[in-house]
């Protein structure tokens, strides 16, 4: 299994920036694909942007495209999605996942092991 944890998250104004970062642990030493989702108020989770095993293949969501970029450091378990040109509508509970693949995945049902968020709040 997999322990994922989320750090990066606070509120920011209009137009700024945040790092969020996914610590993995437990068993790293197998490949795994990593994704970032993130659920609003009363809203469902949804797709944010994901990267495969390697870090050579990342997808993301029409509305994050340009704005945010998602990267991983293998060596030291942690996927990052760096957040710029925020808006209040970025305002969520951001959540980092990850399944055993070397695949880039992009559906919430492909994920087998996930965080317990980071709440990122965008004030306009």
């Amino acid at each position: 299994q997999v322990q994922l944890v989320e750090s990066g998250g606070g509120l920011v104004q209009a137009g700024g920036s945040l790092r969020l970062s996914c610590a993995a642990s437990g068993r790293t030493g197998r490949s795994y694909a990593m994704g970032w989702f993130r659920q609003a108020p009363g809203k469902d989770r949804e797709f944010v942007a994901a990267i495969n095993w390697s870090g050579g293949k990342t997808f993301y969501t029409d509305s994050v495209k340009g704005r945010f970029t998602i990267s991983r450091d293998n060596a030291k378990n942690t996927a990052y999605l760096q957040m710029s040109s925020l808006k209040p509508e970025d305002t969520a509970n951001y959540y980092c996942a990850a399944s055993y693949t070397i695949v880039i995945l992009t559906a919430e049902d492909e994920y087998d092991y996930w965080g317990q968020g980071t709440q990122v709040t965008v004030s306009s």
